[in-house]
């Protein structure tokens, strides 16, 4: 498969696994509404934020959206988006292999860009997520004028480029159909069955193809015999045909002369979902200029200069997640993912550097959850409700040298060591010695006086005491095999083998990277 290269790439190959990991240190007074609710807003550069998340919600996401910097030479009041090609590049290698991580099976990432970069990012993509679990380049009308003052072609659209975690695992929703697709059912003979419409009674096929639909049909006006053409057979076999004209579900035209019949579709047998199609037009999910009046009535003093329509977002989370689901928008902006995620019901996890992510996003999220009724407030019925916590980057875990920083929390380390071990996310419903189970492998953390002896040199120590107290093997409790952290060991070698213990060492054996 062809691959893309820039000057700097083998640095950009490795920034992900060298990111340092970080703590997510909560902020009481910027968090809002339900105590106990998932959905976070982080504030920091969004590669240490990912890097961060990677413990916690590995494989979690169901959606991804990202709206990153278009990279389009001009600068904008909140980004700094002029940055050569290269390092944008760079800049965009790393946190999509960390957003490749974050993301569930059967979830998929939705990115918008221009032309500027767009086609280099498909490439990069085709590396990242694979080629097979490309989706499409779907197309986004984001204004509805042309400019007049353009130099060359006016550019009216944006690039929506989908791909699946696993294209295999992922299916998407389907769509609401419209009111337009409704226009074509009329009831011209008073069906009390209601609107339908005349479809097709034949097909494209040989008599010699499909014989038992090859038969000659009555006209009930006239009393001939119609048959289909030499090329073409009925739809239906006779016998289907024949419950058809009992039915009443067979159209002759207005005065019942018609040399053809038609079937009667009911809009009331119709599905009422319909595919999603690759070209977005702005009468359907909104363009530019709503985005931005959608911003202005939220923060009128200093609007957010690139923001995306609500409707917009809508459609991608509709088609990519259901009602609880997780999505994450780690270029998150005005906050407009994650506003749209919480009023669609989904869990949220939104990212953005600087002041605005407290000036523009806490504030926007705030609202939400008091029953703000811009945007799609009316189409989705919402009253207000959830709520988020916010969080900042706080101290790297490990030192430079990979070691152990002192101080970390129980939760914090057992998230790594889970991860580090398995490449999974840990689920833990509540705090305990024994982590999990993966491949057979039962995992023990002794730190922090998990087993409720606070002493330095106590329950952080593998003893025989301590094994006694220890939850058994979930899957084999008389020899299933186990790896346990602790500060030290005070069973031989002799006695860990035959236990089948394999015992590692905090902070030494604690994985940095």
């Amino acid at each position: 498969m062809p691959i893309l290269n820039w000057l700097n790439k083998e640095q950009a190959l490795i920034t992900s696994r060298d990111c340092p990991y970080r703590l997510l240190e909560l902020v009481p007074e910027l968090s809002y509404g339900e105590s106990d609710t998932d959905n976070m807003l982080i504030q920091g550069d969004n590669l240490d934020a990912l890097k961060a998340l990677i413990p916690t919600h590995s494989g979690k996401v169901k959606c991804i959206f990202i709206d990153p910097p278009y990279n389009t030479k001009s600068a904008f009041e909140h980004y700094d988006d002029n940055l050569e090609h290269s390092k944008w590049l760079s800049m965009m290698y790393p946190r999509l292999e960390l957003l490749h991580q974050l993301l569930s099976e059967d979830g998929s990432i939705w990115i918008t860009l221009n032309d500027n970069e767009a086609h280099y990012l498909k490439v990069m993509c085709d590396e990242i997520f694979g080629r097979n679990n490309f989706i499409s380049n779907s197309i986004w009308q984001k204004k509805y004028a042309a400019s007049n003052d353009a130099k060359s072609l006016s550019e009216d659209h944006d690039h929506v480029i989908i791909y699946a975690k696993s294209k295999t695992n992922w299916t998407p929703n389907k769509l609401k159909r419209n009111l337009e697709s409704n226009k074509a059912y009329k009831n011209p003979d008073n069906d009390s069955r209601g609107l339908w419409r005349a479809d097709n009674y034949k097909c494209n096929k040989s008599s010699k193809e499909r014989p038992n639909l090859y038969y000659a049909i009555i006209q009930p006006e006239t009393g001939k015999e119609i048959w289909p053409s030499k090329t073409a057979v009925w739809r239906y076999n006779y016998e289907t045909h024949q419950r058809h004209v009992k039915e009443n579900s067979i159209w002759w035209g207005k005065d019942g002369t018609n040399s053809t019949p038609a079937f009667k579709r009911f809009l009331s047998t119709v599905d009422d979902t319909t595919t999603p199609q690759s070209v977005w037009l702005w009468q359907e999910v909104g363009h530019n200029q709503d985005a931005k009046r959608e911003v202005m009535k939220l923060n009128p003093d200093s609007p957010f200069s690139t923001p995306k329509p609500e409707k917009l977002i809508q459609r991608i989370i509709h088609i990519a997640s259901n009602e609880g689901d997780l999505v994450l928008d780690s270029f998150l902006g005005s906050a407009t993912t994650s506003a749209v995620a919480m009023k669609m019901n989904r869990r949220f996890i939104g990212i953005e550097l600087g002041e605005h992510a407290v000036t523009h996003a806490q504030p926007r999220l705030k609202e939400v959850a008091d029953g703000e009724q811009g945007g799609i407030s009316e189409d989705v019925n919402w009253k207000g409700g959830s709520g988020f916590k916010f969080y900042r980057l706080g101290e790297v875990i490990f030192n430079e040298n990979g070691s152990l920083r002192e101080g970390i929390s129980f939760d914090a380390l057992a998230s790594h060591i889970w991860y580090g071990d398995t490449r999974q996310a840990l689920q833990q419903s509540s705090k305990s010695p024994l982590l999990g189970v993966h491949n057979g492998v039962a995992y023990y953390l002794l730190y922090n006086g998990i087993l409720g002896d606070k002493r330095p040199n106590s329950g952080n120590v593998l003893t025989s005491k301590v094994l006694t107290i220890l939850p058994p093997h979930p899957e084999d409790p008389e020899n299933g095999k186990k790896v346990i952290y602790g500060e030290t060991s005070r069973m031989g070698d002799a006695r860990l083998k035959s236990e089948n213990i394999i015992f590692k060492q905090i902070p030494y054996d604690v994985k940095g990277r």
